[in-house]
């Protein structure tokens, strides 16, 4: 049995933390005290299908696996789908994205989302996807490992090392770059959807997800810069013009949160697990922490046990 040492509590470092207590291994878990991270402001979106609009094959590939990963160790992961629809103007931006992605059926958007009215003529409906709050889950998974007896602390690790700390990270990774992402809450007791909507936008991938007993997070914008202050007067009116588009009545909603993060990304966007100076990094989630942490930290658990049987047999 080995002790591990993971740094970060974001979604990458629970996930890997996770799946080495499931090996029988012993781990902490360290924090960075006045850290938040990226994660904690995520959208929670299980959708592989949509993002091979924009992303790469492997982000089809490796998210499949997210959904029913979530749903096996948190509580109140949904199965509802995706819905994607574009204003009237926007017609061929709809059909651009059904050219690219695969998995879908074309509705009527307001057969899916009574809630949207007839302001929709047609959308794209992507049944197996899914979502989950990703506070909670994050929440949930945290608290299964001290339960399980991993000690939370922000002292010197005592075991071999797995550096999990995102964007913190980028003093050891000269590749990494910092992705600022800007994200709302907002509460309506007006509207009820289901399931995340995502609205063609001609500058960035806005999305609606509900939280449950009228709540809302709308994001996110994606601006390369390391400025980590609070959201922009740019990306609010943007961002709450979506949400307009999406339906009136959130011209009465209230703001409840408006908060901004770092995604770290390599130059491929793709995530990577790498070995140096005596510790691994898995890092580089990007946009996809929650789609893509449970299947690369799978890989990394996997590597690890792999190198440990090699070193047991010599």
């Amino acid at each position: 049995m080995s002790r591990w040492s993971v740094i970060g509590r974001g979604v990458s470092g629970l996930c890997v933390a996770k799946l080495l207590v499931e090996q029988g291994e012993q781990v902490e878990v360290i924090e960075q005290p006045g850290y938040t991270s990226a994660s904690w402001y995520a959208g929670g979106m299980l959708a592989p299908y949509c993002e091979a609009e924009s992303a790469a094959s492997e982000v089809v590939t490796l998210g499949q696996h997210a959904l029913a990963w979530w749903q096996q160790r948190v509580p109140d992961v949904q199965q509802r789908g995706t819905l994607v629809v574009a204003p009237a103007r926007d017609q061929q931006e709809l059909k651009i994205f059904a050219s690219k992605t695969s998995h879908f059926q074309w509705v009527k958007p307001m057969e899916v989302e009574e809630d949207l009215g007839s302001r929709f003529e047609s959308g794209l409906f992507f049944a197996e996807e899914g979502h989950l709050n990703p506070r909670q889950a994050l929440t949930s998974l945290a608290q299964q490992l001290v339960d399980q007896g991993v000690v939370f602390h922000s002292t010197q690790p005592s075991g071999k090392i797995i550096d999990c700390r995102g964007i913190h990270a980028q003093s050891h990774l000269p590749q990494l770059r910092a992705v600022r992402g800007e994200m709302l809450r907002l509460r309506s007791a007006e509207l009820d959807f289901s399931r995340p909507i995502r609205l063609l936008h001609p500058r960035f991938p806005c999305y609606l997800v509900p939280r449950g007993a009228g709540e809302f997070m709308l994001g996110a914008t994606m601006v390369e810069t390391d400025d980590n202050r609070g959201m922009s007067a740019r990306a609010a009116m943007e961002l709450l013009s979506a949400a307009y588009t999406l339906h009136p009545a959130f011209a009465e909603a209230e703001i409840v949160e408006t908060a901004s993060g770092l995604r770290p990304a390599y130059p491929t966007n793709l995530p990577s697990i790498q070995y140096q100076d005596n510790r691994f990094y898995l890092n580089g989630m990007y946009r996809h922490g929650f789609l893509l942490a449970p299947r690369v930290a799978q890989q990394l658990v996997e590597q690890l046990a792999k190198e440990k049987s090699n070193a047991d047999l010599t």
